[in-house]
């Protein structure tokens, strides 16, 4: 078969039934088209065919004989550059697709109406089939409209980040692009039930491993049993599906019943996977309840006290309720990828998609009883993690141990049902909350009972972090898990956070009505934080608050409300991080073991060095993602630019000392902060600094009463990070956080089958995340005092940005409305019920 691809003739070997984006990837090497959802649904693998943007993972590669394909790889367009100035990307997974649809709609505009911008809506109208699971619609929205003015038909302006070209033009490499010579497809054989024993795994024709452990129970349906490999994933998949499992049956806990079947017996409790960060809270157990975990609180007999004597005198200023929150899927766009391979000294080689280059290899090193320095781990770009990507998971077990029995280098990517059902989640939780205040205004007591819901994973650190908030005032704080044979929930940034604030700062804005008091000027005067007191005097001079309905007042279809949230989020940081630089002719390279998942670790370090050395960016290098260097952070936590930022600005000030000669190479480190850490040592590669940082969030919505749809209109984020060391980059990961935050409020909930234990929304049209349509106008303002004891003078953005917007949400509804909602997400059927109720 003959085609036209990227402006050359090509012959073509395809099935009937092989897709376009296999062909183009397999086949072709053309990786740029990304297979990310196969259902159309996300647009990651857009291809032009005779000038038409097509889902190439639906369209048979038949039907191309004699058509023109284009690719992004063959794309030359303004788009390309206007989305690498803009900053039209963050992992860049998404990117190509996204250009490809943008270039046809930026032609068929400027055809039609000159060069001129085209209005919102439109853009997203013409986007629409497209998702961004890191949320940079806003650079999205200004590269399209700067593409369709006219802009970047010549080459202006600087890209935003290092890679931007790489990423716009489809020849960033992921590890789901890796292709290996003799190079084997993995798949992995997972369980039909949610409890069982499994007696016995038969598999023909197909070399097979063992994924259970060691007591051979599997305790949720989807857990990985066994994994086979075959010369194509279509072999692969049909092995798999062939594969017979006996099992011996266990009753299931599917809900959080108090009679509910053990879903641990004592001597299996402590292999519960961890939902945490960090350590796991401490705490006994009752059946299938862990905790209550209660050291956090404050005076605790006191709030406890004076809350039931409120109770019982009715008090008006006692605000209780119950809250939810929905299991959230982190799904990003780039699924759990490995490729593994042993060479013929008995090292292992691992193109990984990770958060943690270090940690993977030191994980895999101790797994596989290897050297440090005989574990090799690359992970050139990073398709999107938020938590999920941390350590050694089932695919890298998987892969590394089919590449052993084969003798051949083997890839496992986990598909999208796979990605939505077992690579991470945020807990789902249940909130009781009661919150005195006296007759001065002040915040009397705060009781926070919370029951952490993460399938078989324990850790639920949600009520603790209402310690941090609003002051000193008496407060009991409990924390347990309830734990089900559903999937394990997993760290999702800002772990903890969100589903604390949705609670917490709704029942303060409730404070702040009975009290008759504006509920930025009541924050103000109960939060102790000075940083944040500068965001509230932002927030209380911006028009949309001074201007803002009165909370009920409105009637009609259509009502507009303003609602406000506060967070804070921990400093933390690698105190062992280092960058090393060495002179290559003219050029410095950096390197340290550090990988970019989307949030522009490469630019920081070439921006400060770029400083530093008083250098042009062609005369930077920065090589990150592998192992093979100097000890570089995690991406998780909000620690890696303020670790490694640092380091770079020691290391070139130790360059320039020694003077900038051919093979120079030096060494520069994370110098501590001024007044030491909160943690003596570091644990695990993390330190607890001295602050916290601070976001106020304003979101005005409007509510549909008619068919219960919430619309967000414009969001205004007041951040307190001190120094921002890219100021686009950071921003766009606000701008992220945002729209992840409103997924969390308005639509992201995974389901689960409750007789089988099977989860349901297993695609991107059943699980829900935002698009460029749901993304509102927003608004980011940086606070930049308050961290001249932290070397480098800021910390990180990437939690602090989004913890608190879904409360935001909460409490604009609340003002358009009158009613107030305690269950997210708030889908349209809740809030009719709430308002008709």
């Amino acid at each position: 078969m003959k085609i036209i691809l990227n402006g050359a003739p090509v012959l073509l070997d395809a099935g009937r039934d092989d897709a376009t984006v296999d062909v183009l990837r397999d086949g072709l090497g053309l990786t740029g088209a990304k297979a990310a959802c196969r259902t159309g649904v996300c647009g990651a693998c857009t291809v032009m065919v005779d000038g038409t943007p097509q889902a190439s993972c639906l369209l048979p590669a038949a039907a191309l004989e004699g058509r023109q394909v284009t690719t992004a790889e063959g794309l030359d367009h303004p788009v390309q550059r206007a989305f690498a100035v803009h900053d039209g990307m963050q992992c860049g997974y998404c990117t190509p697709g996204f250009v490809v649809e943008a270039a046809a709609f930026v032609d068929r505009w400027r055809g039609e109406h000159g060069d001129t911008a085209p209005p919102r809506e439109r853009i997203a109208a013409a986007l629409a089939g497209h998702l961004c699971r890191c949320g940079a619609y806003e650079g999205i929205y200004a590269a399209v409209a700067a593409a369709c003015r006219g802009e970047h038909d010549a080459a202006t302006g600087a890209p935003a980040r290092v890679e931007a070209m790489d990423k716009v033009t489809g020849r960033a490499r992921y590890t789901t692009d890796v292709r290996l010579d003799g190079q084997l497809e993995g798949v992995i054989i997972r369980s039909a039930r949610a409890h069982a024993r499994v007696v016995e795994v038969k598999v023909d024709g197909a070399h097979t491993v063992d994924l259970l452990p060691s007591d051979r129970v599997v305790r949720y349906a989807g857990q990985p049993v066994a994994a086979v490999a075959a010369p194509t994933r279509r072999e692969a998949l049909a092995i798999a599906e062939g594969a017979r499992i006996v099992y011996d049956p266990i009753p299931a806990a599917l809900d959080d019943a108090p009679g509910a079947p053990p879903v641990y017996d004592e001597s299996s409790r402590r292999r519960a996977p961890s939902s945490s960060e960090g350590m796991n809270l401490p705490g006994g157990w009752n059946g299938n309840v862990k905790g209550p975990f209660t050291m956090a609180s404050r005076r605790s007999r006191t709030a406890r006290r004076r809350i039931e004597a409120a109770r019982r005198r009715a008090d008006p200023l006692l605000v209780t309720g119950t809250f939810t929150t929905a299991v959230q899927v982190h799904t990003p766009l780039e699924p759990h990828a490995c490729v593994a391979r042993w060479d013929d000294r008995g090292d292992l080689h691992l193109h990984l998609s990770t958060q943690t280059v270090g940690l993977a290899a030191g994980q895999a090193a101790k797994r596989w009883d290897l050297a440090a320095d005989r574990v090799h781990v690359v992970a050139d770009h990073v398709g999107g993690g938020f938590g999920a990507k941390v350590g050694i998971t089932a695919e890298t077990v998987a892969a590394v141990e089919l590449a052993r029995v084969c003798g051949a280098p083997v890839r496992v990517v986990l598909s999208r049902a796979e990605e939505l059902t077992d690579a991470g989640n945020r807990p789902g939780t249940r909130t009781d909350i009661a919150l005195l205040t006296d007759d001065r205004g002040d915040l009397a007591a705060l009781a926070m009972d919370v029951r952490g819901r993460g399938g078989v994973a324990v850790g639920s650190a949600v009520a603790v972090l209402a310690r941090l908030m609003y002051g000193t005032a008496p407060r009991l704080l409990r924390d347990s898990d309830v734990v089900t044979n559903e999937p394990p929930g997993t760290p999702f940034r800002g772990p903890g956070a969100p589903p604390m604030l949705w609670a917490l700062e709704q029942a303060v804005d409730e404070a702040a009505h009975r009290l008759g008091e504006d509920p930025v000027a009541l924050r103000r005067r109960w939060d102790g934080n000075r940083k944040r007191h500068a965001l509230y005097d932002w927030v209380a001079g911006l028009p949309v608050w001074l201007d803002r309905p009165g909370t009920g007042s409105q009637t009609g279809r259509f009502r507009r409300g303003v609602g406000v949230a506060a967070a804070n989020w921990a400093y933390m940081l690698d105190p062992a991080t280092e960058v090393e630089l060495e002179v290559r002719g003219d050029v410095v390279v950096a390197r340290t073991t550090v990988q970019d998942i989307g949030t522009g670790t490469r630019t920081v370090i070439a921006e400060v060095l770029g400083e530093e050395l008083g250098l042009p960016p062609e005369r930077i290098r920065v090589e990150i993602g592998r192992t093979g260097t100097v000890h570089g952070p995690p991406s998780i936590g909000s620690r890696a630019t303020t670790s490694v930022a640092p380091a770079a600005r020691d290391a070139a000030r130790r360059l320039r000392a020694q003077g900038l000669t051919d093979g120079r190479r030096v060494v520069g480190r994370r110098r501590g902060d001024r007044r030491g850490y909160v943690t003596p040592v570091a644990v695990a590669g993390m330190a607890l600094g001295r602050g916290f940082s601070g976001a106020v969030h304003v979101t005005e919505v409007e509510v549909d009463t008619r068919l219960g749809v919430i619309r967000p209109l414009r969001v205004w984020a007041g951040i307190a990070v001190g120094h921002i060391y890219s100021e686009r980059l950071a921003r766009g990961q606000c701008e992220g956080g945002i729209v992840q935050g409103i997924g969390y409020a308005l639509h992201e909930e995974r389901h689960v089958d409750p007789v089988t234990g099977a989860v349901l929304t297993t695609n991107l049209e059943d699980y829900r995340i935002p698009g460029i349509g749901d993304s509102p106008e927003m608004v980011v303002h940086f606070h930049r005092d308050g961290w001249d004891h932290v070397n480098g003078g800021g910390v990180g953005v990437g939690e602090v940005s989004t913890i608190g917007v879904a409360a935001s949400v909460g409490n604009a509804v609340h003002n358009a409305t009158g009613w107030r909602p305690r269950d997210l997400p708030i889908r349209p059927d809740r809030l009719l019920e709430g308002i008709g109720g």
